[in-house]
């Protein structure tokens, strides 16, 4: 018998996890997972703005905020624990926290790079392993459980800008993501990716501050939307995105597509 298109998107009874969930795509993620019927933890560095966004976001449902620096493997391994405290299974897990560092190619420092390359990278791995056993626990009813990691355009084509952790971050994320889906799905633990072009966030201040300018280069004429990040969030992370093991969703209205 054919499986039900019914609920085919809806994250109903799942529990999701988004790091960097303050703000920007983050932020439009956990809005349409709670939309989609999720219950939704959100993690970031500065407490004031996290509690904010998780309150607003709470009028859609469960939202809670856990403030830590997950950067590298003792910050992950402090955000699973937090999470731990509150849950004993994951149904999704959204790595979306990110930092970029531009500098002149002569002058770019160790720290830029360190820092970039924690966050973007090592954070990714190191969290989805601590979050092991929690992710296998949700997997266990049948239906998988989800790991979707938040790369870039800029690690599929080249910007102009002098970012050079952030693009090696994230085109390592990309490689990462593969890698981890092979071996994961062994687990009933689907990996999966998106890589964002242009929307507005503290990031992208570009995106943010001057869109319409922005928009004149990307093939569909303007910056990113909610609901773009939204729906291809929910899809990879509903029954609708099952069979998407270790594939990158390019979300940039075309805009790669230009550069290459």
């Amino acid at each position: 018998m054919e499986p039900s298109m019914n609920g085919l998107f809806s994250l109903r009874g799942k529990t999701a996890l988004i790091t960097g969930g303050s703000r920007g795509i983050g932020k439009m993620i956990a809005e349409g997972f709670l939309r989609s019927g999720a219950k939704v933890y959100i993690s970031a560095r500065k407490s004031g703005p996290l509690e904010e966004t998780a309150k607003e976001l709470s009028k859609l449902g469960p939202c809670s905020a856990l403030t830590l620096n997950a950067s590298g493997a003792d910050g992950a391994s402090a955000m699973a624990n937090a999470y731990l405290a509150h849950e004993n299974q994951l149904d999704i897990l959204v790595n979306n926290a990110g930092a970029a560092w531009g500098a002149d190619f002569d002058e770019f420092p160790e720290s830029g790079w360190d820092k970039v390359m924690d966050l973007n990278l090592k954070t990714p791995f190191f969290l989805t392993q601590a979050l092991h056993d929690a992710l296998k626990k949700a997997a266990s009813g049948g239906q998988p459980a989800k790991v979707i990691n938040i790369a870039s355009i800029d690690g599929i084509v080249v910007n102009p800008q002098e970012t050079y952790s952030y693009h090696a971050s994230k085109a390592g994320l990309i490689h990462l993501t593969k890698r981890m889906a092979v071996r994961l799905i062994q687990d009933n633990i689907v990996v999966s990716g998106i890589a964002p072009g242009a929307f507005a966030s503290d990031m992208n201040r570009a995106a943010r501050d001057h869109a319409d300018e922005i928009a004149k280069i990307i093939p569909v004429r303007r910056i990113g939307t909610a609901e773009d990040m939204a729906g291809a969030a929910i899809y990879l992370a509903s029954r609708a995105g099952n069979y998407v093991v270790g594939g990158m969703i390019v979300v940039d209205g075309g805009v790669s597509l230009m550069r290459s």
